[in-house]
């Protein structure tokens, strides 16, 4: 990939880590926290990190002029997302919830080709759907992959995860492309956190552990607000086509953080299944080029997950 310097191998690398990560810190978090708690704390807590910055520089304030767009950015990208993954990581592991978030591009050449974008039709991006989606179906209902009772709900709501990851960029690129991005986030963020409060006080009923409690802090400091900042600044560095990369590296530090510290299963059909996944998302998006093509429209926010 031409335009990486050390500098932006380290912010690449970095941005694996830190979207690769918080699928684990769910899974702990989702022990003593609710699913709406972990919303309200996540979300707060980087809210109140990236404020300083938004305000200083003016973007909160550009935000705020749009904000019935930036609400509906937040309900697509935060408030759903993040509930649906709190829910589903009560029956699934960690490891496998990242692979399937990782299905975004899928989606996204589906929409693409609803849009009218005939380039998701080259024969390359077509194998690519298929070998994505044929990979999912091998992991669900292979042996070994560790979903108990309601896990195929659950796996449901990651691939609406997944949906949704990929709609997010559109609202960005279509309605607040003109918006800086630190102010759209901020507010998006305060919005939710203050949303999901009441909720996240009325299903807390005891007091939680103090590894669910580090977790959640994480979440909002390392997986929100630093993960962000990071993310703006390997934009900067290597551009908006080439940043988005790195989330093909975010299931494999989820899945290698599930099997090492949770113990979770690794099966044949994960074995299998997640390569396939892999490539085939890899395909669909790029074309099967290690460098998609500079023409190519790219969002600011291209990925943002989760």
């Amino acid at each position: 990939m031409s335009g990486f310097t050390r500098r932006g191998w380290l912010l690449f690398a970095a941005m694996g880590l830190l979207w690769g990560i918080p699928y684990l810190l769910i899974k702990i978090a989702v022990d003593s926290f609710s699913p709406p708690a972990i919303v309200a704390g996540r979300t707060l807590i980087g809210a109140l990190l990236l404020l300083p910055f938004a305000v200083r520089s003016g973007a909160l304030k550009q935000a705020a002029k749009k904000w019935p767009w930036v609400l509906a950015f937040g309900l697509i990208e935060m408030a759903g997302p993040f509930l649906l993954l709190g829910h589903a990581e009560q029956s699934l592991p960690s490891g496998l919830t990242g692979l399937l978030v990782a299905t975004v591009p899928l989606f996204a050449t589906l929409i693409a080709l609803g849009g009218g974008d005939r380039t998701a039709l080259r024969p390359v991006r077509v194998v690519g759907l298929l070998l994505g989606l044929g990979g999912v179906a091998l992991i669900v209902l292979g042996p070994g992959v560790g979903i108990s009772e309601g896990g195929l709900f659950a796996v449901g709501e990651v691939l609406l995860v997944a949906l949704l990851y990929a709609i997010a960029p559109f609202v960005i690129a279509r309605k607040l492309a003109d918006v800086p991005s630190m102010g759209s986030i901020c507010l998006a963020l305060i919005v939710v956190g203050v949303g999901y409060l009441p909720a996240a006080i009325l299903t807390t009923h005891t007091v939680p552990s103090m590894p669910s409690v580090i977790s959640l802090v994480m979440l909002g400091v390392l997986c929100t607000a630093v993960a962000f900042l990071v993310f703006f600044a390997l934009i900067a560095q290597v551009g908006p086509v080439n940043a988005p990369l790195f989330t093909y590296i975010n299931p494999i530090v989820a899945l290698g953080l599930g099997v090492i510290i949770m113990g979770e299963p690794f099966g044949p059909g994960l074995l299998v299944g997640a390569p396939i996944v892999l490539v085939g998302c890899w395909l669909a998006a790029t074309g099967g080029r290690l460098r998609p093509r500079p023409e190519t429209p790219a969002p600011e926010d291209a990925t943002l997950t989760p």
